[in-house]
């Protein structure tokens, strides 16, 4: 599917009230269906359901089965992707999300307490879609990374590097050789199909994070690829990392890797 056909199925998904709303009510975290259908008095379950087939065709909303239950996610990659298209060109340069928290991150556990973390959980989910075979795909998150990877935790000149094994690294150097980051540890990985990570992403303190991709391949002839995001972190958080790291992610896939696998761009070209 092109660009331009993805538009006009998420244009079209978003010209329904029902359907702008059950995106409102996700908005503040993923819902069960029967949730959802308890909001909608005025219809039927059917028609909720309806409404929450059309959202997931066009990929604006993530379902996953957690026991009995299906949870339904906002996926905003594809608004993301509008927002591209038409105002990107028009705005000035903007800093990362996740470089904005290193600023906010520097400090100690008790001045974190003292400024309101609190012990919480958070997950997001994300898809995207990618005009490129699968090995391409896994090719642009492993060997090159670099050229899409926006957030620099060590500064201007630093460069990331991706050891895709069990145990392997995925660090950051700084141009001087005196900073470095660890930005996660591979604890699984199945090549070109699924790499799940441990690894903090600009958090800091008692934190446990791990974060995954795995990979599909779409069309008759795999010229398609779809990317899967799944990052779960717990423990003493800062209330704003949840959406930080939400549209840090959707800016990171959605945009800079879709853009650098599809068209060559790197991550610098783009932001100029």
């Amino acid at each position: 599917m092109t660009l331009d056909n993805e538009l006009t199925v998420t244009l079209k998904a978003l010209t329904h009230p029902t359907r702008r709303e059950i995106l409102d009510l996700l908005k503040d975290g993923p819902k069960t269906t029967g949730y959802l259908d308890d909001q909608f008095t005025d219809i039927s379950r059917y028609a909720v359901m309806k409404h929450l087939t059309q959202l997931k065709d066009a990929n604006l909303v993530l379902v996953r089965r957690e026991g009995r239950s299906r949870v339904n996610y906002l996926n905003a990659v594809p608004i993301q992707q509008m927002y591209d298209r038409w105002m990107n060109k028009y705005q000035s340069k903007h800093a990362s999300s996740l470089l904005f928290l290193k600023s906010t991150l520097e400090r100690g556990t008790n001045e974190m307490e003292n400024q309101g973390y609190k012990h919480d959980s958070f997950q997001i989910e994300q898809e995207v879609r990618i005009q490129a075979p699968i090995e391409q795909v896994f090719k642009s998150l492993t060997e090159n990374i670099d050229s899409w990877w926006a957030y620099r935790l060590c500064g201007e000149g630093s460069t990331l590097s991706f050891e895709p094994e069990v145990g392997g690294r995925f660090l950051e150097r700084g141009a001087s050789g005196e900073a470095g980051a660890l930005w996660g540890t591979i604890t699984y990985i199945n090549a070109p199909y699924e790499i799940r990570l441990n690894g903090l992403l600009g958090m800091q303190g008692a934190v446990n994070s791990a974060y995954s991709y795995k990979l599909r391949e779409e069309g008759e002839e795999g010229e398609e690829t779809t990317l899967s995001l799944s990052h779960h972190a717990s423990g003493l958080l800062d209330p704003e990392w949840h959406a930080a790291h939400d549209g840090g992610w959707k800016e990171l896939l959605g945009t800079f890797l879709k853009n650098y696998v599809e068209k060559g761009k790197t991550y610098s070209e783009q932001q100029k």
